[in-house]
């Protein structure tokens, strides 16, 4: 009987025609690197003789970042951010619309908001349903104009619905998003329309005041005159510009918002702006002239009322 031969699985299966290596000459397998930086197959990358290096040495990521895409950045790695407090998001955006500082006693809090800083007895005349805010203690009540100044408002156009802002504290006043402007007033004179009018100082002396001129139904137009010395907010719809007065200023009676006292305003008719510019309209347009020496203005709004 032959003795049993080796197990035919103890020897490794060679494909045939491939010589099997001699014992002892296959390395072992090197161990997978652990965070080492990745070295391309034949060494790092060197520029031919005579080329010229790539500007800044050879390419390093930055710490944290992995060296190509989708490769994961090594555990502990990277910067570690500090954590942010869920209030810090609602004060960065807000803080620019903190409340102004207190200034004199009108202060502008932003293009269409002003402030009224009250105090005893001195009170402030405001368009009705033009508040929006207030601090302290504030009473609001109707300011009546009686049946001669209701009368008058009526034919003149120049009535206004007011209301008396009395007490120890601060107003906040708007109307419609509108622009406004705060003119302060010291012993001097101006001429507004009643519907450019936002507030004032109940210290003021006001007058309606009638615009001669011919060729218009009732022979003028009419103003309100403010004098003394106090403040004005008068409002309008986009950004105004101020003109001065030259020989020959004229102004559409629509977008005419302020003028000086010094400034003589006129109405006028122009058969040509009817026959173009109002083509649609059946009545002409009504222009006011102004006349003045130099330094006189008249503030014009981008809109027609």
């Amino acid at each position: 009987v032959a003795p049993p031969g080796p197990p035919a699985h103890a020897a490794p299966t060679v494909p045939a025609g491939v010589p099997a290596p001699p014992p002892g000459s296959v390395p072992p397998p090197a161990p997978a690197p652990q965070g080492a930086p990745f070295t391309p197959p034949g060494g790092p990358f060197t520029p031919p003789p005579g080329a010229a290096a790539p500007p800044g040495g050879p390419f390093t990521p930055p710490p944290g970042v992995p060296a190509f895409p989708g490769q994961a950045p090594a555990f502990g790695g990277g910067a570690v951010l500090a954590p942010v407090p869920p209030e810090a998001g609602l004060r960065a955006v807000l803080t620019k619309y903190a409340e102004a500082p207190v200034g004199d006693r009108w202060t502008e809090q932003n293009p269409q908001l002003v402030r009224a800083t009250l105090t005893k007895g001195a009170n402030v005349l405001a368009k009705q349903g033009s508040m929006v805010a207030y601090q302290g203690d504030i009473d609001f009540a109707h300011k009546g104009s009686g049946l001669l100044g209701k009368l008058t408002g009526q034919l003149t156009g120049q009535g206004m619905s007011l209301m008396r802002c009395s007490g120890d504290g601060e107003v906040f006043l708007a109307d419609e998003a509108s622009r406004l402007f705060v003119i302060r007033l010291q012993g001097e004179q101006l001429y507004t329309s009643a519907r450019g009018v936002l507030a004032f100082d109940e210290g003021l002396e006001t007058e309606v005041r009638r615009i001669e001129g011919a060729g218009l139904p009732g022979g003028g137009l009419f103003s309100m005159l403010f004098s003394g010395t106090g403040a004005v907010v008068v409002k309008t719809r986009g950004i105004p510009v101020v003109l001065p007065v030259g020989p020959a200023t004229y102004v559409d009676g629509n977008a005419v918002i302020a003028w000086s006292a010094g400034a003589q305003a006129v109405t006028t008719t122009s058969v040509r702006l009817r026959r173009s510019g109002y083509a649609r309209q059946s009545s002409e347009a009504v222009n006011l002239q102004f006349r003045g020496a130099p330094g006189n203005f008249v503030v014009v709004q981008p809109f027609e009322v």
